[in-house]
């Protein structure tokens, strides 16, 4: 997974066109979260610093076609220019007559942020035409945006095809990391899986069971393979058309899966609902589990200690109701007690991380849940493999 990043270009009086992803949380036309705007800081300062103009482009949101203020970048281009103590002009579109004559006009050190490329229908349908207008404003590409690298879209795939597309120092880090887990693992290697739902992660459950020592089922998902060792799950989220698939994995794979053994349950889906801790096969009618017990963490503990390479995607509980967060949060602080490396795999794990405070414990926290997931089911991402080859 070589691939070319900013530094292997020469920048010097280029204009750049750099892919970021500034998909961030709003509230009042505030942006709420800069965290993905902090982590394209070290590949937009490296860029200006070689005497390079600088033009950003992203998407914000799903707009419903057309142009929309509620998901315009102008406020993620506000908290950019604080960051960089430096100004950043706001262009009104991402192509077109009057972006072409702010682009032109640009002199090293100066920063453009082109509007939301999903103002344009033709973004989301990596139209070529599009991709050639976007590609036409730069001398160079450099996508920073993992989170967006699993879609084929015209600002990050297409425009790759128009112009020198290298990776910027996030994409870098990205690759790195998730590559290890997908090339050449360090042994023991645990993989921990949660989430609701199996049949979104089938793919990644037998690729990493490839290349595992042992792979930790929580959440929804484990209330399917305990469904299919043939418990009870009672109210408990069971994916029934995946419990056929589930048991064929533990039949083939039974060694290395590590499943709860006991959990902490609701007689309802409800962050005020009454909760109690018992083991797997002993819960009553009308309960559901919502989050893993102590002597589940001790499994965990345990199966973790001598990991060399740890990998998580999805939660193991409900960790958005208080109740129902223990188990996600004693998992997160196990991690950051490691000495493996710790790559977490974007999304909810990403935010559990944050909300149980280690997020800094960890090796690498992945910028992109979707995109990390589909590559760890080994799958080619078209936005990185847009990119030059070292």
């Amino acid at each position: 997974m070589s691939k070319k990043t900013v530094k292997d270009i020469d920048l010097k009086n280029k204009r750049v066109l750099m892919r970021v992803d500034f998909n961030v949380p709003m509230a009042d036309g505030k942006v709420t979260d800069d965290k993905r705007i902090r982590a394209a800081l070290p590949t937009i300062k490296y860029v200006l610093e070689q005497d390079a103009s600088l033009m950003l482009m992203s998407h914000l949101g799903r707009p419903k076609g057309g142009s929309d203020p509620e998901f315009s970048l102008r406020a993620a281009s506000q908290v950019l220019s604080a960051l960089l103590e430096r100004p950043v002009q706001m262009a009104p579109d991402c192509v077109g007559p009057e972006v072409e004559k702010m682009a032109k006009a640009l002199k090293p050190g100066d920063v453009l942020m082109l509007e939301n490329t999903r103002f344009h229908a033709g973004e989301e349908k990596n139209d070529l035409g599009l991709a050639r207008q976007m590609a036409s404003l730069g001398d160079v590409y450099v996508n920073d945006a993992f989170g967006s690298a699993h879609r084929a879209h015209s600002s990050t795939e297409g425009i790759a095809r128009f112009l020198p597309a290298v990776s910027g120092f996030l994409m870098e880090q990205e690759l790195e990391y998730l590559g290890r887990a997908v090339a050449n693992p360090e042994h023991p290697y645990i993989a921990i899986l949660g989430g609701a739902k199996i049949s979104d992660k089938i793919l990644v459950v037998e690729t990493l069971l490839s290349k595992c020592d042992k792979l930790i089922i929580g959440g929804g998902m484990a209330n399917t393979f305990l469904s299919a060792k043939g418990l009870n799950m009672q109210d408990s989220l069971v994916e029934a058309d995946s419990i056929e698939t589930a048991g064929k994995l533990l039949a083939k794979f039974g060694d290395k899966l590590v499943l709860p053994v006991d959990a902490v349950i609701a007689d309802k889906f409800d962050a005020a609902a009454n909760a109690q801790t018992v083991d797997v096969d002993k819960i009553p009618a009308g309960w559901r589990m919502l989050d893993v017990g102590p002597k589940t963490i001790e499994v965990y503990k345990s199966t973790l200690s001598d990991a060399r390479l740890i990998v998580w995607n999805g939660p193991v509980g409900v960790f958005e109701m208080p109740k129902f967060a223990e188990g996600t949060f004693a998992l997160a602080k196990i991690l950051a007690e490691s000495k493996a490396i710790t790559v977490i795999g974007g999304g909810d794990s990403a935010s559990a991380v944050k909300k149980a405070g280690v997020a800094n414990k960890m090796t690498h926290v992945s910028t992109g849940g979707g995109a990390s997931l589909e590559f760890l089911e080994g799958k080619e991402l078209p936005g990185v493999a847009a990119l030059l080859d070292k």
